[in-house]
């Protein structure tokens, strides 16, 4: 008899315990849209600055706030100061690029544990401290068409660098690996030579100082592959000023409109997307987060307004679309 009570109240016990998990569970459920704090790398990118406008575009669309808050130094220790701030602000999400995907994942951690949601966009955090990665393509494609854009400007032959913004940076390290493998397994990029890995440090000034240090360094020197927004126009404005812009060409990641004159002269190629819709997307995604239409596990989808339908995949990234390769007869498609 003795037992059966004790059966009983452990299964009311739990079921007790079940339905306050749930209930917790609702609590967190926003019923409205939320402000989203978005938090970049750098507060001066202007990349950073379209995609917000894209934010801002779906804001309008199905309510809610997109805030933007961003550190002057592309550092870790700063953006963890900005993570703070937006909690305390009590923002519905924290969407992140992140310069550093590990050092920032403890102060996202503590974000969610009061309440607040998390998801990445551009560059991404450890996979345990958001629900999911806003990617602007797939990473492995990026790094191949960037490859594949240098191995055209210099006939898949010779000596090249790459200048990274900085040494933390998850999507470009991620990028440089995938670069190294593939001329290492692939006889089309036998004849290349990766030469150094410099960093520009996010700053104008540094990636002009780095490029042209490359450039001295190494007399052999055919070209640079630079993924980041801010060291490609810097760096070919230094070179083309030196005089060395066509004897190194160029390519890599930026807003297209910003070397529009260099990759018409055939001395720059670019990789590129649609930023405005980056920005966008992450601002819906964020809210189907919120309202926990999204919880990131794979095969889940949600609709981004005028972008459609998109599908979470694996380690819970969604992707944007595919990027590409910017040349003289395609530059006039890219606004930005």
């Amino acid at each position: 008899m003795k037992s059966k009570i004790l059966t009983s109240l452990l299964m009311a016990s739990t079921l007790l315990a079940s339905v306050a998990v749930t209930s917790a569970q609702a609590e967190d459920c926003a019923k409205a849209p939320v402000t989203v704090g978005f938090l970049p790398k750098l507060d001066t990118d202007p990349y950073f600055q379209v995609a917000q406008t894209g934010a801002e575009e779906a804001a309008g669309e199905i309510g809610g706030k997109a805030i933007k808050q961003a550190p002057s130094q592309a550092t870790a220790e700063a953006q963890i100061d900005f993570i703070n701030n937006l909690v305390s602000q009590k923002v519905g999400v924290i969407a992140i690029s992140a310069n550093d995907a590990n050092a920032v994942a403890p102060a996202l951690r503590r974000a969610e544990k009061q309440g607040v949601k998390v998801v990445s966009y551009d560059s991404d955090v450890s996979t345990a401290a958001r629900t999911v990665f806003l990617n602007q393509a797939a990473g492995d494609s990026l790094a191949e068409m960037m490859l594949e854009s240098m191995g055209q400007l210099i006939n898949y032959d010779g000596e090249f660098a790459i200048l990274s913004s900085t040494p933390t940076a998850a999507n470009q390290n991620a990028w440089i690996d995938f670069m190294k493998k593939k001329m290492a397994s692939d006889k089309k990029f036998e004849k290349m030579k990766l030469v150094q890995v410099a960093y520009g440090q996010e700053s104008e000034q540094v990636n002009q100082q780095q490029a042209l240090g490359l450039a001295q360094a190494f007399p052999n020197l055919k070209g640079i592959i630079i993924p980041a927004g801010i060291g490609l126009p810097a760096a070919a404005r230094a070179m083309d000023q030196a005089g060395l812009l066509g004897k190194i060409k160029l390519t890599g990641l930026a807003p297209a409109t910003l070397i529009k004159k260099y990759i018409q002269n055939g001395s720059v190629q670019d990789i590129w997307w649609n930023v405005k819709d980056l920005g966008y997307l992450t601002y819906y995604a964020a809210q189907a987060v919120a309202q926990c239409k999204v919880t990131g596990k794979e095969g889940e989808t949600f609709t981004a307004g005028r972008l459609g339908s998109f599908k979470v995949g694996a380690k819970g990234e969604v992707l944007l679309g595919p990027a590409k390769i910017v040349t003289p007869t395609n530059v006039e498609e890219f606004k930005f």
